[in-house]
């Protein structure tokens, strides 16, 4: 029984993460250096929207670019409807990035059987893309498995018997989770240059 809610939930994670496991457009010919992560170089030109669990965002709401949004994932449950509320959603946070020419997204994840309960996995996510430019990031800081804190390789490990997928994921993230940068050498999309 635990198993097949683990699976579960770990399908759900999975599900939601493959949005950021593809770049969000081709990179240049020549592949850039992956460097340790830096904040967007574009975060002074951001207006933080923020959104509540589940809440999908409207599509045609947010025609700034770089659009920068902060999306709270913490009630990613079973018991209530959570997990449902967080997997309808997803699409449309995903659709609402891929048309920006600069996009950061920062998100709080925690993901329990049952309210009240230790989290399976929780962490804080900072990922974002500069198609101009061609650049991109992604972090996952504070990563716990069961309230102890953990490294990706140890998540993966964790997660691996239930999800290869979400392990290979996680295993992108480097050595204790630290994340990276990808400091591009062109742009990957002429229509994003100044």
């Amino acid at each position: 029984m635990l198993r097949t809610r683990f699976s579960a939930l770990a399908m759900s994670i999975a599900a939601g993460l493959s949005c950021w496991a593809a770049a969000p457009v081709e990179a240049a010919d020549q592949p850039a250096p992956v460097v340790p992560y830096f904040a967007p170089p574009f975060r002074s030109d951001c207006t933080v929207h923020h959104f509540r669990e589940g809440q999908a965002p409207d599509l045609n709401g947010y025609p700034e670019d770089p659009l920068c949004v902060e999306y709270a994932k913490r009630d990613i449950t079973v018991d209530n409807g959570g997990a449902v509320r967080f997997l309808l959603a997803e699409p449309a946070r995903f659709a609402i990035a891929l048309p920006k020419c600069a996009y950061w997204q920062q998100d709080h994840w925690s993901v329990q059987f049952s309210r009240g309960d230790v989290p399976v996995v929780k962490w804080d996510g900072s990922y974002w893309f500069d198609k101009g430019a061609g650049q991109a990031a992604a972090r996952l800081r504070h990563f716990a498995i069961e309230g102890q804190p953990a490294t990706f390789r140890q998540a993966a490990k964790a997660v691996r018997p239930y999800s290869a997928e979400l392990a290979s994921y996680f295993m992108t993230y480097g050595s204790n989770g630290s994340g990276g940068g990808y400091a591009g050498s062109g742009p990957w999309d002429p229509r994003c240059t100044s």
